[in-house]
């Protein structure tokens, strides 16, 4: 693939736990996969925050933090020129907002980054097929 080293993204959703759909999924399925879990990590931390359970929202919120360097990892630079660079730079933003969020519990951050992922993973489904290699 041009814009990602598939290996990288394999190899994070693999950490996160999933291996049933990793197993047949190309490089293109992989990043979709990452960018439905991190929402869903994203979601958890928010709902830990309504139930004051700080302990839970950390961990969740530092899955989302491994799956955004995942992501970083899997872009190449190289080949994927501005893009790519964009994409960087835009998971760069989401990491120091989660951390923001984190430190202090707030949730309209976790919603600001959960429209970003969002949106990258809107773009990310309409690439057509024969442009997915």
């Amino acid at each position: 693939m041009t814009l990602l080293n598939a290996g990288h993204a394999l190899a994070t959703y693999q950490e996160m736990g999933a291996c049933g759909l990793v197993e047949e999924a190309n490089g293109h399925e992989l990043i979709r996969l990452l960018l439905d879990t991190l929402t869903v990590r994203i979601t958890e931390a928010k709902n830990c925050i309504a139930e004051n359970d700080i302990n839970e929202k950390i961990v969740r919120l530092t899955k989302a933090l491994n799956i955004l360097d995942g992501l970083r990892m899997a872009l190449n630079i190289e080949k994927g020129g501005e893009i790519a660079r964009n994409l960087d730079d835009l998971y760069d933003y989401m990491q120091r907002r989660l951390v923001e969020a984190n430190a202090h519990n707030d949730v309209p951050i976790l919603d600001e980054v959960k429209g970003l992922v969002e949106e990258i993973k809107g773009a990310w489904v309409q690439i057509p097929a024969d442009a997915r290699q």
